[in-house]
């Protein structure tokens, strides 16, 4: 079994939980401060994701491709030097932007999202930015050396703390007013994040071959090849997401001003973007856990490859990770736009979004592509161009959010809209990009019988929930509707080859579980 392939499972499973309790904790935030409340947590979280982005600078993804080549190359003296220098750089970085955070919280909240009650989300959160930018350091040691489990565990960990915190927290400060309800939900992010640094650092102690301390500053002062080195892989994956994060940043900025043009009052804005960004895009990203673990596990993958100039090896892998974006990505797609109304009222006690998942779902499928896409960019030194290629769909996607929204024919649909329109986007250029630099085959009637499973999956699924009694609850209804769309789709994707026993019998956990079946 490959350390690709075992790496990627660990991580699916950990992404899997970590999804779960993600969804319970979006559904208890929901639930105690409504959607006003989701609304002012939203507007605040995007602010936080740039300042996090600015602080790790891109090295989590570079020090995972630097050390991974090294071990490769079997420079294990170089290993050091890449974490010493990271660590200087981070935490540097932290020093000088979460205090500057803090400053102009007052400024953001007044100024830019025009409404005063996102100071205090913005100033709970802050304190999260130095133990984010250590410990995604430690992820990228860990994940270079294709040992995946510190990574695994510690994002469980995370969210497990978080849910225990968050109704404790909410209830706390609720009494206080929904804004500093939003600033507890934002604390019990702060602690799930330090627990989640306290076990990496343990695990690191644990399993290090050398003493991180020992000639600390010697090694950042002669750290400077090791530094270049980094920087040549960062700077581009920082820009990309710089990118992301600036565009999330003056996306509710300009949502606001232009559902303001379109004669939208602030506080419903605030309700109709909380339900989109809130309610329906959790569950949109519900399969994105497994393009991030087919993701991180690629980024080593192939950076080993490509350093023992394996172009089979480097086109098998990616296909493998393409493949399984969409077989994953399909069905979710399908029971997505069947369920939304019936999925929102169970997990929010509304069926607010639900518009916003069917507009949305199709499109989709391009998503869940993109993350091995800009993985394999990365590993093949195409950070650059994957930083362009975000940086047009930004742009474009911001365009047509402000050209839309401000349309009182399309109002918050024009947001939903926009955001599809970058998104599709990146992920066609990211795919040229690719092309250009690896042999690559298409497969057209493996897609074509992608597309009839869906399809197939779908009506079922909806043939299946409307026609089931009406005594039934919503809950069995559901379950009863997805049960039977998953089997379909399963029974279909085996029937048309589109996975075949060969390949789930390499497969981990699967594969074991297979071979206990199999007679000896």
């Amino acid at each position: 079994m490959s350390k690709f392939l075992k790496g990627t499972a660990i991580l699916l499973l950990a992404g899997f939980i970590t999804r779960m309790l993600g969804f319970i904790n979006r559904i208890a935030i929901a639930r105690f401060i409504g959607e006003e409340g989701v609304g002012l947590y939203m507007m605040a979280y995007p602010t936080l994701v740039l300042v996090i982005t600015i602080t790790q600078f891109g090295l989590p993804v570079a020090i995972s491709k630097n050390i991974a080549e090294a071990e490769a190359r079997g420079e294990y003296g170089k290993i050091k030097k890449i974490l010493v220098v990271s660590l200087a750089t981070t935490l540097t970085l932290s020093a000088i932007f979460t205090p500057a955070m803090i400053l102009f919280a007052p400024w953001l909240a007044e100024t830019l999202f025009t409404d005063n009650r996102t100071y205090y989300p913005l100033i709970a959160i802050a304190p999260v930015v130095p133990i984010i930018a250590v410990s995604s350091v430690l992820r990228g040691y860990f994940q270079g050396r294709q040992t995946m489990k510190p990574s695994a565990y510690s994002q469980i960990l995370e969210q497990t703390f978080r849910i225990a915190l968050i109704a404790i927290m909410t209830k706390t400060f609720m009494p206080y007013g929904v804004e500093y309800a939003a600033a507890g939900a934002m604390l019990s992010a702060v602690i799930g994040e330090l627990v989640s640094l306290i076990y990496l650092v343990t695990a690191f102690k644990l399993k290090k071959k050398f003493r991180l301390r020992t000639d600390f500053y010697k090694f950042v002062k002669t750290g400077k090849q090791p530094f270049k080195e980094l920087m040549s892989v960062a700077v581009p994956t920082m820009g990309s997401r710089l990118i992301g994060s600036v565009s999330w940043f003056f996306e509710p900025i300009v949502v606001s001003f232009s559902l303001g043009m379109a004669g939208v009052a602030t506080s419903l804005a605030t309700k109709q973007y909380g339900a989109l960004t809130g309610f329906a895009m959790p569950l949109l990203l519900l399969p994105s856990f497994i393009t991030y673990s087919l993701a991180t596990s690629l980024v080593p993958a192939i950076s080993e490859a490509n350093s023992k100039n394996d172009g089979k090896l480097i086109e098998h892998r990616l296909q493998q990770a393409l493949r399984f974006s969409i077989l994953t990505g399909g069905i979710s797609v399908a029971v997505l736009y069947v369920l939304a109304d019936p999925l929102m009222t169970l997990m929010y006690g509304s069926a607010n979004g639900a518009v916003f998942i069917r507009l949305m779902a199709p499109f989709f499928l391009f998503y869940y592509y993109q993350g091995p896409l800009q993985a394999a960019l990365q590993a093949l030194n195409l950070a650059r161009a994957a930083m362009i290629n975000s940086l047009i769909g930004a742009v474009i996607k911001t365009a047509v959010i402000f050209l839309l929204a401000s349309q009182p024919a399309f109002g918050i649909n024009g947001v939903a809209l926009g955001l599809m329109t970058g998104t599709v986007l990146v992920t066609l250029l990211h795919f040229a990009t690719v092309l250009k630099r690896i042999s690559f085959s298409f497969y057209i009637m493996d897609y074509l019988k992608i597309f009839l499973a869906i399809g197939v999956s779908g009506y079922t699924g909806y043939v299946i929930y409307t026609g089931l009694s009406l005594e039934l609850s919503i809950l069995y209804k559901v379950l009863i509707s997805i049960i039977c769309m998953g089997s379909i789709y399963s029974l279909l994707v085996l029937f048309l080859k589109l996975i075949r026993p060969e390949e789930l019998r390499r497969i981990p956990f699967i594969g074991t579980f297979l071979s206990r079946l199999s007679p000896r």
